[in-house]
């Protein structure tokens, strides 16, 4: 988990929207990684397994939460121990994180997995929807985020 914390920190970040749902799913993803270790068959590389367990759980742990549109707080509001520090603060960044936030479950996972440099092949496997169905979604998220961002310039 060390290893690849810094994709963990990421699913967190955009799933946990206040520092108590991070904690919460930060165990519930260490607990679901410690559980799944036996089902790992090496079929992928063990970042991929990591990143597609995490996604996993925080998509479920999302539902059962309930808490999509209702109760959201700004990142800005309180640093977190699972926060990852970054060397300057970028509002930018804190923008985006925000926006991929608001998404939709399966939006927000491409997204994230987009950002990570994985193929729409990788992804349509992790999630599984068609690899057309992948083009088509990011290039949807794509064209809202840029519109989002250019009303707030």
């Amino acid at each position: 988990m060390a290893e690849h914390k810094g994709l963990l920190f990421k699913v967190i970040r955009v799933y946990g929207q206040n520092p108590e749902d991070r904690d919460d799913l930060f165990q519930e993803i260490s607990i679901q990684l410690w559980n799944s270790i036996p089902n790992y068959k090496g079929d992928s590389a063990v970042g991929t397994w990591i990143y597609k367990v995490a996604l996993y759980t925080a998509m479920a742990w999302s539902r059962k939460q309930n808490k999509h549109t209702a109760d959201k707080l700004t990142f800005d509001e309180s640093e977190h121990t699972l926060t990852e520090k970054s060397k300057s603060e970028d509002a930018r960044l804190e923008w985006v994180y925000q926006q991929i936030g608001l998404l939709n479950e399966i939006d927000r996972s491409l997204t994230l997995l987009l950002l990570d440099g994985y193929s729409y092949k990788e992804m349509s496997s992790m999630l599984g929807i068609s690899e057309s169905n992948v083009g088509v979604r990011i290039s949807r998220i794509k064209k809202q985020l840029t519109q989002k961002s250019q009303e707030n310039v």
